[in-house]
């Protein structure tokens, strides 16, 4: 009995060797991607995947934007108010990590509402004069920012779509701290981050910060900035054996069809 076990575990054994490895992308294989580092004013040379309309496209391609604001009703519009710029600066723990010739800066956001209550905020991205959403690659874990606190009351949420259409407000905590703090928020798993539908949006993507006053707290000036918005994700999740004839256009398909089908006739004749 013991030998014809030691027999076929052996043969098993054998089999598994003379089987063809597949590869398979690791659900593991984890890594941070930066969004947005603000040091450079509107340059980020944000790396995403080319929509792939044909066999011969490939690679990677930029995107830049610019960063605004908008806010509720009772901002002071007559000061000017909200102001955003970008100012030198930047938490101490990324100081280690700053390259020598860039100088470190910060996008800030300065507020004035005319009347306490439940007034908020929005930083968001813009490109050709119009919101401009940007898409993550990969399925993403978590997304990572710091944020500089007044010591407010104020709220900070995290604005994300779905890839479908769907968009979802994730609670990133208060501001009421003084100085820097990194901020990570998860991504919970109901959240679909890639369309089961060749038509539909590809990725999930970043809408925007959303800032909220706490109805009791003072408007009247209010500071907030943000350094370096990453997020963790695996960026071969969604890779499958067949992906890139995914987004593949067919063109005039059904004149080609129907040539081919009277030059079949013709040869039958």
């Amino acid at each position: 009995m013991k030998k014809s076990v030691v027999v076929f575990t052996s043969f098993a054994f054998l089999l598994a060797l003379s089987v063809p490895a597949v590869a398979q992308p690791s659900s593991k294989a984890v890594e941070t991607r930066i969004i947005d580092d603000f040091d450079t004013v509107d340059s980020q040379n944000y790396q995403v995947p080319l929509k792939k309309s044909t066999q011969d496209t490939e690679g990677t391609q930029p995107l830049n934007w610019t960063w605004n604001v908008q806010a509720s009703h009772f901002i002071d519009k007559e000061n000017g108010f909200p102001k955003k710029d970008y100012f030198k600066g930047q938490p101490n723990a990324l100081k280690v990590f700053q390259k020598s010739d860039v100088e470190a800066k910060v996008l800030g956001v300065q507020t004035s509402f005319l009347r306490k209550g439940e007034n908020w905020f929005e930083v968001y991205p813009e490109k050709d004069g119009k919101p401009f959403e940007i898409p993550f690659v990969g399925t993403v874990t978590q997304l990572d920012f710091w944020v500089w606190g007044a010591n407010y009351l104020y709220f900070i949420d995290i604005l994300i779509r779905d890839a479908d259409g769907r968009v979802y407000t994730l609670p990133a905590g208060n501001l009421a701290f003084n100085g820097w703090r990194n901020v990570i928020v998860q991504i919970p798993s109901y959240i679909r981050q890639h369309s089961r539908l060749r038509s539909g949006p590809t990725t999930m993507t970043f809408v925007g910060f959303r800032i909220r006053t706490d109805p009791d707290e003072y408007v009247d000036n209010f500071t907030v900035f943000f350094d370096q918005l990453k997020f963790s994700t695996n960026a071969l999740s969604n890779i499958f054996d067949g992906y890139e004839l995914k987004d593949l256009e067919f063109g005039d398909s059904s004149s080609s069809g129907s040539s081919n089908s009277s030059s079949s006739q013709g040869d039958a004749k």
